[in-house]
C-alpha cells in the first residue's frame, strides 16, 4: 500500500531529521568520552609540573557520570556538561550564511557540551546557593565540524565551523583553553550595598555554614560581562 501524503511527510521527517539527530547524538557521545580522556590527561601532565611550583595547589579530575566531568584547579572547579538533545539554530543565526550549510542544512543540526566555572569552595564548604558561569558552549554536528561560543580566546579561536574538524588536538586545545580563562576570570568583590544588611538569622547561619552567597562576578549575568573587565 502507498503511503498517504501525510505518511509520507513523516517519513521524510524522519529520515531527514529523526536519524541526521541520533548520529548526532551519538558522536557528542563520543567526543564527550574523549573529553573526559583528555582531561585525565591534561591532569595527569599538570599535577606534575604543578607540585613543583606549589605542593599545595590541587589540580584533580573527576568522573561525575556518563554526561559530567569535573576538573579542579586551585580556587576554580570546571564542571563539563553533556546535553543529551541536539540543537538546530533559528535563521537569524549567522551559520546559515555559509555556503557548507547551504550544501546541506542537515549540518545545522548539533549536539552541545557546557563548561561552567565555579569557586572550588563553594563545593568544599556546601554553599549551595554560590553561583557558576557559563564559560563556553561547544556545538559540533555529523561530520564533527565544530565551533564554540564563548568569552574572551574562548569565542573567537574556534569560529571556523565551514572547516574545522574537532580531532583530539583540537579539543584538548579547547579544554585548555577553558582552564587558562577560569585561571584568568578572577573573584569580584560583590557591591558594598548589597552585603550592608544581614539578619540575625542569616549571619549565624553563615558563620556556622560558610553560606554567604559567593560568585566570581556576584550580581551580574555572564552574558552581560564586559570581556574588558575580566
Amino acid at each position: 500500500m502507498k503511503p498517504k501524503p501525510a505518511q509520507q511527510l513523516i517519513l521524510k521527517s524522519i529520515k531527514e531529521k529523526v536519524i541526521v539527530k541520533k548520529e548526532v547524538q551519538n558522536k557528542t557521545f563520543t567526543v564527550f568520552n574523549e573529553l573526559k580522556s583528555i582531561l585525565k590527561e591534561i591532569q595527569a601532565e599538570l599535577h606534575e609540573k604543578v607540585q613543583k611550583v606549589d605542593p599545595d595547589t590541587i589540580v584533580e579530575y573527576k568522573e561525575k557520570g556518563k554526561f559530567e566531568a569535573e576538573f579542579k584547579i586551585a580556587d576554580d572547579t570546571l564542571i563539563f556538561w553533556m546535553h543529551t538533545d541536539i540543537f538546530n539554530f533559528d535563521h537569524d543565526h549567522g551559520i546559515w550564511k555559509s555556503s557548507y550549510i547551504e550544501e546541506d542544512h542537515s549540518r545545522t543540526f548539533c549536539g552541545m557540551i557546557c563548561i561552567y566555572n565555579f569557586l572550588s569552595d563553594s563545593f568544599k564548604y556546601n554553599r549551595v546557593t554560590d553561583l557558576g558561569y557559563l564559560i563556553a558552549r561547544l556545538f559540533l554536528n555529523k561530520d564533527l565540524h565544530y565551533f564554540v561560543e564563548g568569552k574572551r580566546q574562548l569565542g573567537f579561536l574556534y569560529n571556523d565551523f565551514d572547516h574545522a574538524v574537532l580531532d583530539r588536538e583540537a579539543l584538548k586545545s579547547v579544554l585548555e583553553s577553558a582552564i587558562l580563562y577560569s585561571l584568568d576570570f578572577d573573584l569580584f568583590s560583590p557591591p558594598y550595598d548589597e552585603m550592608k544588611e544581614v539578619s540575625v538569622s542569616g549571619i549565624m547561619e553563615a558563620a556556622a555554614n560558610v553560606r554567604i552567597t559567593t560568585g566570581k562576578r556576584l550580581g551580574f549575568r555572564f552574558q552581560a560581562d564586559d570581556d574588558k573587565s575580566e
